[in-house]
């Protein structure tokens, strides 16, 4: 009697909002598998309806994922191929699928990644804040207290951190991100990636907070929120904390612009203060 050969776990992204996003290699291994494990059935059904598909679905959800996973590593074992699925974007990122994944590979199935679409990556991708590394925190606690004392926690981080929001809360995630950052902090919104109304405003948190209490359409629809990283101080020696990002920007500008157009250019690509870029421009200037 031969060993079984396991099956697959394949994780799938779907779009996030435009279904010509989804892969031919995302169709192809949707329609491939003997079951598709979805966040929501109705959701994933409508969008393997329009596809043509047919596989068989089941449920996997925050509510359930403990469960359904007893239930589907011995499916893997068995030798069925099963497609992981949330309802928009790439499963396990800040969405289910983070047991199954774990589950299976403990069990020396084979997990492969079909990869596609994720808001967060497609937000930083276009925002103008610095990519090189970056803080991805998912969504900030609820409740008020608890959401601003992670944003405390956050407020020395120097990479560009990356939320996700929902719309109801983002005037209150943008009130408490001014508190803790400060509103001269630069800052992204992006809202409806890759769909019909997709906007992104782009300024300081003092900007974009101003906006939100007086544009309704801030609030609408997904939203990823992208806030520069905590500027390091300036030092004599010249370093800026960015690997000396600041010093070379500034030095490029200097030459085309006045100091303080300058200067405050250079804040926003390298998500400095203003008033310390001001300060190194000025130095610059007078070497």
């Amino acid at each position: 009697m031969t060993n079984q050969v396991p099956g697959r776990l394949y994780v799938v992204a779907t779009p996030i909002g435009n279904l010509g996003d989804l892969s031919q290699r995302a169709r192809e291994t949707l329609a491939g598998c003997a079951l598709v494990a979805a966040e929501d059935t109705r959701h994933t059904g409508a969008l393997l309806a329009h596809c043509g598909i047919k596989t068989p679905l089941a449920s996997l959800h925050d509510h359930n994922e403990t469960q359904r996973t007893a239930l589907l590593v011995p499916r893997l074992l068995a030798g069925d191929s099963i497609a992981l699925v949330s309802d928009a974007g790439t499963p396990a990122i800040s969405d289910p699928g983070f047991e199954l994944v774990r589950a299976a590979a403990a069990a020396g199935v084979e997990v492969v990644a079909i990869p596609g679409a994720c808001a967060a990556v497609a937000a930083l991708s276009i925002g103008g804040l610095p990519t090189s590394r970056f803080c991805f925190e998912g969504f900030l606690p609820a409740r008020g207290a608890a959401r601003r004392a992670r944003l405390e926690e956050l407020k020395a981080e120097a990479r560009t951190l990356v939320f996700y929001e929902s719309p109801h809360r983002v005037r209150e995630t943008l009130d408490d991100c001014t508190a803790a950052f400060g509103p001269d902090r630069a800052a992204v919104v992006s809202r409806e990636i890759t769909k019909l109304h997709e906007t992104t405003y782009r300024g300081t948190l003092g900007d974009l907070n101003a906006q939100a209490a007086t544009d309704a359409d801030f609030a609408r629809g997904e939203i990823v929120l992208l806030v520069a990283g905590s500027p390091a101080q300036v030092d004599e020696a010249g370093g800026d904390g960015h690997g000396g990002a600041l010093d070379r920007v500034l030095h490029l500008l200097l030459a085309e612009l006045p100091l303080k157009q300058a200067a405050h250019l250079a804040a926003k690509i390298v998500g400095a203060r203003d008033n310390e870029s001001y300060k190194r421009a000025l130095k610059l200037k007078l070497e």
